[in-house]
């Protein structure tokens, strides 16, 4: 097997870009490639107002944020790990922990979920000297980058957002199961992995991708100590707010069988964004960057390459 590292290139601060490692390997073992990639970058810690925050920075150009989701366990990895070689190739991305998720300490503001993780990405992105960027959001990810981009829309290019938060369902009742579920999984008798598989099991169309290496690695990082139950917190409305205003270009990315924000969710966003566009995948959930991992790479790098 091959490796072919992408020569190191000098940015505009005279920092080398960390090299590209690509493997051909078999589709099952892309989880593991992945992460050998993602551990040859090495992670780094910046402060982000006395918050240490974990995140991985690779490839050279446009900024490109990558956001992860709330459920149990996530991290910018492991949400990710299927579609940062593939973005990097192009641009860099930078994919970080959000407060009380990953590796990334549970400090964070007071306030709705959605306008305190908007504050701190903003903050975060000041830490690392990025001063606007595209953004790639799953879930809360989504709902996130959103936010920064209402708040700050001077430090949003442009924005992909994946089963997104803060949106309000047309036609499905509310909460969904999967919303049940992730709000359950720390009550009782606490975080399981019984409870945990629930979670995952409908995050994805079909189960058997999901490996027991990423279900242990997500307990893990579920039963920390400060880890940010993101269901405690009060709720913000998203659609509520001035999204007509928002003209930036807007790729939304739906599972049609996601099980926790439905499908119909985004006709609000669809509707009132003003330069948004919609692409559905057919037998997919609320993980459209796992289970379509080579689709949507592809989908993505034409969207944000184009003039």
């Amino acid at each position: 097997m091959r490796c072919r590292a992408r020569r190191a290139e000098k940015s505009s601060s005279g920092n080398c870009a960390t090299p590209i490692c690509r493997r051909t390997r078999k589709p099952d073992r892309i989880h593991h490639r992945s992460r050998r990639i993602i551990v040859e970058l090495k992670g780094k810690h910046v402060d982000v107002a006395g918050t240490r925050t974990h995140y991985y920075d690779v490839g050279q150009g446009e900024p490109t944020i990558l956001i992860h989701g709330g459920g149990p366990g996530a991290s910018g990895l492991s949400n990710y790990r299927k579609n940062v070689e593939a973005l990097a190739a192009r641009r860099r991305v930078i994919v970080f922990d959000l407060p009380g998720f990953g590796e990334t300490e549970g400090k964070l503001k007071d306030g709705p979920i959605f306008e305190a993780m908007g504050d701190f990405t903003r903050a975060f992105m000041d830490a690392i000297d990025v001063k606007k960027a595209s953004f790639v959001g799953n879930s809360l990810g989504g709902a996130t980058s959103l936010m920064v981009a209402l708040r700050a829309p001077e430090r949003v290019n442009r924005l992909v957002l994946m089963g997104t938060g803060g949106s309000q369902a047309i036609f499905s009742p509310m909460p969904t199961e999967g919303l049940r579920r992730m709000a359950m999984f720390h009550a009782g008798e606490g975080p399981t992995l019984q409870k945990l598989k629930g979670v995952i099991d409908l995050l994805v169309f079909d189960q058997s991708s999901i490996t027991e290496e990423l279900l242990a690695e997500r307990l893990k990082a579920a039963t920390r100590p400060d880890v940010i139950d993101i269901f405690k917190r009060p709720p913000l409305d998203i659609w509520r707010e001035n999204l007509a205003a928002l003209k930036h270009r807007t790729l939304l990315i739906w599972g049609r069988e996601d099980r926790v924000v439905p499908l119909d969710s985004s006709f609000i966003l669809l509707k009132t964004m003003p330069n948004a566009q919609l692409h559905v995948f057919p037998k997919c959930g609320h993980w459209a960057q796992w289970e379509k991992a080579d689709e949507f790479n592809a989908l993505v790098a034409d969207f944000l390459d184009r003039p």
